[in-house]
């Protein structure tokens, strides 16, 4: 018996199959293209994304030494298509860093307010989510929007091509901008805004409830199990959250890769004032009965791949005389630094809790005696000091944070790790997952076929802590006086990076 977790990004889809005790069993990737037909636009080609998404199930299932019995996807949000009632794509996936309905988010500001969009579907106002996006369609694409039998996601379009109902859980639901995620159901007046009828979206249902058995011949050409069942996912960052075991108030996980991406989980829906002023979300965590908020930065892992390519052919030289990855040379290097500069992070807009996408990067307090060694020191401060500054909103709104579960490349690294530890003043550890989103959907799919009690019994199976790095508080002091000179920096200088 085996458990199938899958993975649908922006630019991929990796499905993995596990055992009952986590271990990989099989896995299969493959990449699609982002289209990007006019500036500011962001799309996915349906067809080509669809037929990704089943080829890795297939190759994933047939590779595995154990039939699978379930199936369930982590998705990205706000990837939402059109498509007639025979199930055929009107237009291309829209996706959540498109721009185009920025005029269309500025209507529902003034006609349905943005603290009451906030108190009603967890998030703030912005062209990110769906609901802008259809009215977008309404007003430019009309032929579209009038033949739309349905409007679906990247969790129901699969289920759907597998024969199973498309069917919505509550974390994906929520990234539409349509969902109110105290009453669990879409919104009536979101709905009325948008022009949109409840029968074009998709049943919103619990992560973890069974969608429907996968017909006996889809199951034969794939490979699968007879009676293997598709069961609901979830939003691809709580699902990385629940795989790495945050199933509990005052943990989160730290997703250290190519950005970065705190999934704060907690007990309660929290809409304060804290929260929509720091642009953090509030919404449905893939362990029912709790939600969750996510922190982010577009550039983490980018920001040192950036001064890899550009300033560090010493390094890259060093680290293939030794053997050694290069971004280890560096963060080593980077830990002897004794006068970093102050850098600001926003190499690609911000993240949360600014949502600036005019902002720059900024580096201030370079010297003739700077060395490359203190500006990846000032990488690695700069981008923990501006997840610091959402820890702290997240702490005012009363969501508790005992410690982080760290994953990605950034993990790896023991100077990195320790130093975020010291700068936050808190707990940090590392897992042994490293398909989070993929497990998570896996222990999903073993409770729903009762292979697990519940997710916590999974967790316990799975997921395991392999190291912990405690914070040094006097280096945490140290760090506070850093970062008081450091949360000033944007303020003071955003009016200038606007204009440049």
């Amino acid at each position: 018996m085996s458990l199938l977790g899958c993975d649908v990004g922006t630019t991929g889809t990796k499905a993995v199959v596990f055992d009952e005790n986590g271990n990989i069993l099989s896995s299969a990737y493959r990449e699609y293209r982002l289209l990007t037909p006019q500036r500011g636009w962001a799309e996915l080609d349906p067809q080509e994304v669809g037929d990704s998404v089943e080829a890795v199930l297939g190759e994933a299932a047939k590779k595995s030494p154990q039939p699978v019995q379930s199936i369930a996807l982590s998705a990205l949000g706000e990837a939402i298509t059109p498509l007639d009632a025979n199930g055929k794509p009107l237009d291309n996936t829209v996706l959540s860093m498109d721009s185009r309905a920025t005029a269309q988010t500025k209507m529902l500001h003034e006609q349905f307010g943005a603290k009451r969009f906030f108190e009603t579907t967890g998030h703030p106002l912005h062209p990110m989510h769906t609901i802008s996006k259809l009215i977008w369609w309404r007003e430019n694409k009309p032929d579209v929007f009038r033949h739309a039998a349905r409007f679906l996601g990247w969790q129901e379009i699969p289920a759907m091509r597998l024969g199973v109902p498309a069917k919505v859980d509550y974390s994906l639901a929520s990234r539409l901008g349509l969902f109110d995620i105290r009453k669990k159901q879409w919104s009536e007046p979101l709905l009325a805004l948008a022009g949109v009828d409840l029968k074009q979206l998709p049943e919103a249902v619990p992560s973890g409830a069974v969608v429907g058995e996968i017909p006996a011949s889809v199951c034969q050409r794939l490979g699968l199990a007879k009676g293997c069942v598709f069961v609901a996912g979830g939003h691809d960052q709580p699902c990385a959250a629940l795989g790495a075991g945050v199933v509990r108030p005052g943990l989160a996980v730290d997703g250290m890769g190519t950005v970065e991406c705190i999934t704060v989980a907690y007990d309660h829906p929290v809409t304060d004032e804290n929260m929509l002023g720091g642009n953090l979300c509030c919404m449905p965590h893939t362990v029912d009965g709790m939600y969750a908020s996510l922190a982010f930065s577009f550039v983490g892992g980018s920001l040192l791949r950036w001064f890899r390519d550009n300033f560090a052919d010493t390094e890259r030289a060093e680290a293939e005389r030794a053997g050694r990855d290069v971004y280890d040379v560096l963060v080593d290097r980077a830990m002897t630094a004794q006068h970093p500069p102050f850098i600001v992070p926003h190499f690609f807009g911000t993240g949360t809790p600014y949502l600036d996408s005019h902002s720059k990067g900024i580096i201030v307090g370079l010297t003739l005696g700077t060395k490359r060694e203190d500006i990846v020191r000032g990488i690695l401060e700069g981008v923990a000091f501006e997840m610091r500054v959402n820890l702290e909103i997240l702490a005012k709104a009363g969501v508790p944070l005992d410690e982080l579960r760290c994953t990605g490349g950034g993990a790896k690294s023991r100077g990195w790790m320790q130093l975020k530890a010291n700068l936050w003043g808190k707990r940090l550890c590392t897992l042994n997952v490293t398909e989070g989103g993929a497990l998570a959907c896996a222990m999903l799919g073993g409770v729903a076929i009762g292979k697990f009690k519940d997710l916590r019994e999974a967790v316990e199976r799975t997921v395991r802590v392999t190291g912990a790095y405690e914070p040094d508080m006097r280096e945490h002091a140290r760090y506070s006086e850093r970062y008081a000179i450091y949360r000033e920096l944007y303020p003071r200088l955003k009016e200038f990076l606007h204009r440049m």
